[in-house]
């Protein structure tokens, strides 16, 4: 069966075709680039100019003098790696967290089919309908006074943890993906004599290594950019993740050196992006089509 497309087969066989194709197909590919990285191109020399040049009208396209004395400031006069250090420990457990809990709750409504499964399915997916703003007070709330156990979570990495463990989002996007994963697979299972926990261990999660890459994902962008919530959990500084510090540190930091610190800060996203784009894409699509 031949497929329509924009340019006939015709025309793309004719060398003033082919050669028209490949120029607009390369122009819009390079304007897309451009739009995307020139941003990054500016952050990344905007640190290596003075202080006097950053500011100045009309902008300098490229660095007159190249200073990289930006990036050995904010290093040190920010306390940078004290930062990174918990921002990377606040990810960690809400990613553990995230995945073990969210796993076992997606496969439960997914093979074990619980009683009124499907009302609860609904209420998880119904807050997401919920404004994030709407949830701040009553998060708050709990952390600082723990019901039952009247503890307070303020200024600890479990404020961190425990709240990010409840996303509707990625608990569906598993729960999606476990639906597609054939009846006979876990049958076959149930008869070799492995019970419900052996056959998620064995045979479920190795073949749902995409998706789990994207809630990996997920889950440590989100924790890694958020702001509101860390604010409000961590009042001592030294404890703050980057995105609290970056802001409260600023006051009387010079341009050069916040604009060099924001850039070291989004480094460690850049490169799980660039290294795990490939599972992405392809959770996405295995958890969006039936199998």
């Amino acid at each position: 069966m031949s497929t329509r497309t924009l340019i006939s087969p015709l025309t793309l066989a004719r060398p003033r075709g082919r050669a028209l194709y490949w120029t607009v197909f390369g122009g819009v590919v390079l304007l897309f680039a451009l739009a995307f990285l020139f941003p990054v191109y500016w952050m990344v020399t905007g640190a290596m100019k003075s202080p006097d040049e950053v500011t100045r009208t009309p902008p300098t396209l490229v660095p007159e003098h190249w200073h990289l004395a930006g990036y050995t400031d904010a290093w040190d006069l920010m306390d940078l790696p004290t930062h990174l250090w918990n921002t990377v420990v606040q990810a960690t457990g809400a990613w553990l967290l995230q995945l073990v809990f969210c796993t076992a709750a997606a496969y439960a409504l997914s093979k074990l089919r619980p009683a009124f499964g499907k009302v609860i399915l609904g209420g998880i997916l119904a807050t997401l309908m919920v404004p994030a703003q709407a949830l701040v007070v009553p998060k708050y709330l709990t952390v600082a006074d723990l019901p039952v156990l009247h503890t307070s979570l303020l200024n600890s990495p479990l404020g961190i943890w425990l709240p990010a463990v409840a996303n509707a989002f990625n608990l569906y996007l598993l729960k999606r993906f476990f639906d597609q994963i054939p009846r006979d697979v876990l049958e076959a299972a149930e008869i070799d004599g492995a019970g419900k926990l052996r056959t998620l261990w064995s045979i479920v999660l190795p073949m749902s290594r995409p998706v789990l890459g994207v809630v990996s994902i997920f889950a440590l962008v989100a924790v890694w950019q958020d702001f509101l919530w860390p604010l409000m959990v961590f009042s001592d500084t030294d404890k703050q993740p980057i995105s609290v510090a970056l802001v409260q540190l600023s006051q009387n930091i010079q341009l050069t050196v916040l604009i060099a610190a924001m850039v070291i800060a989004s480094i460690p996203m850049v490169v799980m992006f660039l290294v795990f784009q490939r599972h992405i894409i392809a959770g996405i699509s295995a958890g969006s089509t039936k199998g």
